[in-house]
């Protein structure tokens, strides 16, 4: 089918879409969930034609992304069930109060339409969006790039057979066929069919939505995240944390890329912290990650000398930037400068640095204590999500059920004219 083949089904889609019930589509989801595990081999047939395609085209990292196993999938399908357990946004009433002449106003959850989102690599993403967009009573448009096409291809062919088996319309879930910078141009000018427009991938696919959509977009997160490790900071613990939010996945959004210390910390924290970062992970046999200094942490330890850029930049990788400040005052400053509004964290035994963190930084999701690798639909309870929206107005943080919403204004009256 063409893009505009597409846009057209989905359109004609969206009503019966929002029309459903909650028992219509919690049973369409657990009929999803079940014919994508069902389907397992094929998708791992698809996914394995995948990553042959793009070895030594993209990054390991990226590779990690793009794969599949019978455990991601399982993960996959299981997160489609947990959307099923949440409440439907659809039809809550939000907020309700009655006037002096007798009509009763009620605030009440609507779908929004049709939401479109364009994605990179990662194939776990057209289930997730697809859940989402059905619990909400959403048509969705998924356009993935071109090293995942075949993956997302066997995912979709598996849900809408899912969709099909509880008599919910097929076209609730499209996957664009075309990869090309075409596509995503028509997506992002598809005024009339297009009700909110989703790009979740790199600096430069976000940057092309915002500037050159005409339809409505979220702007969601490159994740230049930081952990600022405080004067107070318990060192041990420091370490498991800054670990985790940089090694665990690198690639994805959440992960940390700089380090901020302070310097009545630095000549304690940061020989452990190159210790496990660099030297264990070597002895072990795994990726080093390279530290790249300012001229501070550069004195106290041996890495890379950090470049004019590094502190701004979103590396998906094995490295870290690393920079000694004064103190909690310097780390705000520096957040507020670099940051991109993903997700910050302060390591601190001092309750009055903390909450002085947690007030002053402006950023979608802010931790104390913990490490920035939670910022993620499911580890915030909303099963899934479709993205991070690093902007104010309408979403921001994690995208669950509520912000794939809108609503209405339902008035009741008994004859009241004005």
């Amino acid at each position: 089918m063409t893009t505009q083949q597409i846009l057209e089904a989905a359109r004609g889609a969206k009503a019966q879409a929002a029309q459903a019930d909650s028992e219509q589509k919690n049973a369409a989801l657990r009929a999803m969930a079940d014919y994508l595990i069902a389907e397992t081999g094929a998708i791992l047939i698809a996914n394995e034609a995948d990553m042959i395609a793009s070895k030594g085209q993209i990054s390991e990292v990226m590779l990690d992304r793009l794969r599949l196993t019978k455990e991601r999938i399982e993960a996959m399908a299981e997160g489609i069930r947990q959307v099923a357990e949440l409440p439907d946004p659809v039809g809550k009433v939000r907020y309700s109060h009655s006037r002096p002449n007798g009509l009763k106003i009620d605030r009440v959850g609507c779908p929004l339409g049709v939401v479109a989102i364009i994605y990179e690599s990662r194939p776990n993403v057209t289930s997730d969006a697809a859940a989402l967009a059905v619990k909400s009573g959403n048509a969705c448009i998924l356009r993935c790039g071109k090293e995942a096409w075949r993956s997302s291809a066997a995912i979709v062919h598996a849900l809408k057979q899912g969709l099909a088996a509880k008599k919910l319309p097929m076209e609730a879930v499209n996957l664009i066929e075309d990869t090309t910078h075409a596509s995503a141009n028509e997506l992002m000018e598809a005024v009339g069919y297009v009700d909110l427009l989703i790009p979740r991938g790199g600096a430069g696919l976000i940057r092309a939505c915002v500037e050159h959509a005409k339809v409505p977009c979220i702007q969601t997160g490159t994740g230049i995240c930081h952990i600022y490790v405080d004067s107070s900071a318990d060192v041990a613990q420091a370490v498991d944390i800054v670990e985790n939010a940089k090694t665990s996945r690198p690639s994805v959004c959440n992960a940390m890329e700089v380090c901020l210390v302070a310097e009545d910390v630095a000549e304690r924290f940061l020989p452990e912290l190159k210790k496990r970062l660099v030297d264990e992970r070597s002895a072990a046999g795994k990726q080093p990650v390279e530290l790249r200094l300012d001229a501070r942490a550069a004195q106290i330890i041996d890495g890379t000398p950090a470049g004019a850029d590094d502190f701004d930049t979103e590396f998906l990788d094995y490295i870290l930037a690393v920079k000694v400040v004064a103190g909690v005052d310097e780390a705000i400053a520096h957040i507020a400068a670099h940051s991109t509004g993903h997700s910050e964290s302060i390591l601190t035994q001092d309750e009055e640095h903390a909450d002085r963190f947690v007030r002053a930084v402006d950023s979608a999701a802010v931790y104390v204590n913990a490490s920035t690798r939670f910022t993620d639909g499911g580890e915030f309870g909303l099963g899934c999500e479709m993205g991070i929206s690093t902007q104010k107005l309408h979403a921001r943080g994690p995208m669950g059920l509520d912000e794939l919403c809108s609503y209405k204004y339902v008035i009741h009256g008994n004859g009241q004219i004005r």
